[in-house]
């Protein structure tokens, strides 16, 4: 086996190894609103978000015709170095989605893997391997869009909402809004994984033309479609339970009709952008819904402290990315071919392995990431004290 392949397989590996955190880091976009107002037990929706994510994989290859061929100029490189920026922004982007995640704050993965990319382009050969204006108008422009226009169709969705079922009686119609909402979960976790998955098939298809597998313009490999499916629907089983947290208790108090409000409002947007090859982040899509059903209900709790910390991650996340992108590319572009790439590798396992250990000492599980939200508590999931309304309870972790 030579060097070229052991090094495309690690890049293989690092991709699945994205894609597996993506899918753990954005359950909550889909099941959320359904865990908040007892719709679905957790585990039962972590379940059915895992099946649709894997069948949502394989109904469309546009968005990673994108990232395969929007992010990353691939007229100005190839071969080895093509592969070492791949494999940098990688790394890039699963450090973000962990150190977000055990923040519990729900940042996109998409922008993670992109602003990876970009860092490790920009390191290697400079601004000219960005394809800029792909990346300004199918990343950017969608990325400042995205949670305005969700966040207005969810409120005037849950106004409407409201307003049609005001003389359905609540026991009737409570019970009719959460099997909606189980309903439109659905289309968003089938949405998820027509968008999401598609974005680690992108950049798995680098990676083989850049080791000269297959051409830039060959069809997606169906072995590269199956294992992104695989790896994305079993990440989304793990839970992400720290992130469910603050987008199902910690952003707005949901009831059922916001829940479904929420969630039609995100599966409509993800699958439009799908169909548009648009590689929207499902994140900004789902946290704006949220927020419109706060403003679309009347007298409901926004708590619009939290909402700013996410903007301000969102905000960070693609330079945040960048950097560690460009910082894994020049310590294994300075370390040199396959030995550089084994110690990116070995430095992104002990800092994983570290955050997991961090994680256990507050977990977060299907057991109390339902019980009551208290003001004291930040994005990062925390258990006070003196605070009788949060426990924490030993359990698996998410």
């Amino acid at each position: 086996m030579t060097a070229e392949l052991i090094v495309l397989l690690v890049v293989v590996v690092t991709a699945l190894a994205f894609d597996f955190t993506n899918g753990f880091h954005d359950t909550g976009n889909a099941m959320a609103t359904s865990i908040a107002t007892g719709a679905l037990r957790p585990k039962v929706a972590v379940a059915l978000s895992a099946s649709l994510n894997l069948i949502g994989a394989f109904l469309s290859v546009e968005v990673a015709a994108t990232v395969a061929k929007g992010v990353v100029n691939l007229n100005s490189v190839g071969g080895d170095a093509l592969l070492l920026i791949v494999f940098a922004g990688l790394v890039g982007g699963i450090i973000w989605n962990l150190a977000t995640w055990l923040l519990g704050l729900p940042s996109s993965s998409s922008h993670a893997l992109f602003g990876g990319l970009i860092g490790a382009a920009i390191a290697s050969i400079g601004m000219s391997g960005v394809e800029w204006q792909g990346v300004i108008g199918k990343v950017v422009v969608p990325a400042l869009l995205a949670p305005v226009v969700a966040a207005l169709v969810a409120a005037v969705g849950t106004r409407l909402v409201y307003r049609l079922a005001s003389k359905v009686p609540e026991e009737s119609k409570e019970k009719g809004f959460r099997i909606g909402q189980v309903g439109s979960a659905s289309l968003v976790s089938l949405a998820h994984g027509t968008n999401d998955a598609q974005k680690t098939m992108g950049v798995i298809f680098l990676a083989l033309v850049a080791h000269g597998t297959i051409s830039a313009d060959a069809e997606m490999p169906f072995w590269v479609k199956f294992s992104c499916a695989v790896a994305i629907a079993l990440g989304t089983y793990l839970g992400g339970w720290r992130i469910i947290r603050t987008l199902g208790k910690g952003l707005v108090e949901i009831a059922a009709p916001q829940g479904m409000a929420a969630e039609s409002s995100s599966a409509a947007i993800i699958l439009t952008s799908s169909h548009l090859g648009l590689p929207l982040s499902t994140t900004h899509v789902a946290t704006g819904s949220i927020l419109g059903t706060g403003l679309g209900r009347k007298g409901a709790e926004v708590r619009w402290g939290i909402a700013g910390r996410m903007a301000v991650a969102w905000l960070i996340t693609l330079p945040s990315a960048g950097l560690v992108g460009a910082a894994c590319w020049a310590v294994a572009h300075f370390v040199g071919g396959l030995p550089g790439v084994l110690v990116v590798f070995a430095a992104l396992v002990v800092l994983a392995a570290l955050m997991y250990a961090r994680s256990r000492k507050q977990p977060i599980d299907s057991g109390n990431v339902n019980d009551e939200w208290s003001e004291r508590e930040a994005p990062a999931v925390t258990a006070p004290e003196n605070d009788t309304h949060t426990t924490v309870r030993d359990g698996s972790q998410g």
